[in-house]
């Protein structure tokens, strides 16, 4: 090793500033612990925005200072402080509900599929120890949590650009499980192969349903493609890990790929620049949550079929101020022509305008049933 290169010596210097953020960020998330049980002592709300307005004028002050842009600043310091506040959250809940040490989590596909990583992504936030079980279809890993076979389910609601998946609606309907959480993971559509090749000599793309809508307009560019549709991802990577063809490929992440020793040959396909999966955690029990942070209800109700049944119904929600995040509408097996609705609504279902929202419903609801209440993940910056 030549000591005397210049761009060696850059590097190493470089690398020693890293471990020392490395450190300072350690030490950041120890403070932020500590704050959390301050602020549960006081009730003090956990996320601050007033705070967090002035921690970013000041930080960006600072930036200036040592010729750094306000953007770079700003977009860094958001991640700092959206890991501040979910560690704090989750500092709060696993108190308050006793939630233990390991957990067993069911999840969609093998390793390395988005699933598996989203179902990593809520274990280190939550648990010291995960117990991973994977499963073929979204009924299986609700099957496992109803028989006790595993602790959590996690699974894909909807995605930025292929919408709501539908078939985990439909399995809300029926199911006896509660949604406790859910998380965001951003997905970065690669094609991947096993071999040297190159993209006019592939003949089948092997994927989950989901990646093909939403990287349908890259795929219409090659209208000789043959495309197969496999449980997930990972399943789909690891058929073209044994197979090891110059003609055939899968359709999931760059990192997922990597175990099983295949590398992209086209990155960022999406439709959407901006591509993100929003998953809900599920679990036997339903979860308190602390009012010291932002919560969020989901719920299902069946209307009546006379005209204006629906906009009456969420005419209660805006006269009891609660904001509704997402509406959905699944047909009610059995009843032709009729809807379940889904809302996502702003607020703890133990809230006094909630539970006078939901006495409201009674009476021009025909049924409704609460999915579950859960600290809300989606954190809006200031």
């Amino acid at each position: 090793m030549n000591l005397d290169n210049p761009l060696l010596i850059l590097r190493n210097q470089i690398s020693a500033i890293d471990s020392k953020l490395i450190s300072l960020l350690s030490e950041r998330r120890s403070l932020a612990e500590a704050v959390a049980h301050a602020k549960e002592k006081i009730n003090h709300p956990i996320k601050d925005k007033e705070r967090e307005r002035e921690l970013l004028a000041s930080l960006i002050e600072q930036g200036k200072e040592l010729n750094l842009d306000g953007y770079y600043v700003t977009r860094l310091f958001k991640t700092i402080i959206e890991d501040s506040v979910l560690t704090q959250q989750a500092l709060l809940q696993n108190k308050l509900n006793n939630i233990r040490q390991s957990a067993r989590i069911a999840f969609l596909g093998p390793k390395g599929s988005y699933s598996h990583i989203a179902a990593r992504q809520y274990a280190s936030r939550n648990f010291e120890h995960l117990i991973e079980y994977s499963c073929h279809n979204f009924q299986d890993i609700c099957t496992h949590v109803e028989t006790d076979q595993a602790d959590f389910a996690i699974l894909p609601i909807e995605n930025t650009s292929s919408g709501a998946i539908n078939e985990v609606y439909d399995l809300l309907q029926h199911t006896s499980l509660s949604i406790v959480g859910e998380l965001t993971i951003p997905i970065e559509h690669c094609i991947l192969v096993s071999c040297d090749t190159k993209l006019m000599n592939i003949q089948t793309v092997y994927s989950h349903p989901q990646p093909f809508q939403q990287c349908s307009q890259f795929l219409n560019s090659f209208p000789t493609w043959k495309f197969e549709y496999c449980e997930s991802t990972a399943a789909a990577m690891k058929k073209i890990s044994l197979l090891n063809s110059p003609n055939a490929a899968a359709l999931g992440s760059e990192a997922g790929g990597l175990l099983y020793s295949l590398h992209a040959l086209e990155k960022e396909i999406a439709n959407q620049q901006q591509n993100i999966t929003r998953f809900i955690v599920l679990s036997q029990k339903p979860i308190e949550v602390t009012h010291q942070i932002p919560a969020k209800t989901t719920l299902i109700m069946a209307t009546g079929q006379q005209s204006g049944a629906l906009v009456e119904a969420l005419l209660v929600f805006r006269e009891h101020n609660i904001v509704i995040t997402k509406l959905e509408s699944r047909p009610i097996n059995g009843n032709p022509w009729e809807e379940m609705f889904y809302l996502d609504v702003q607020i703890n279902v133990t809230d006094v305008a909630m539970k006078s929202a939901l006495k409201a419903l009674e009476d021009i609801t025909r049924s409704q049933k609460i999915l579950g209440c859960y600290p809300s993940e989606n954190l809006i910056p200031v």
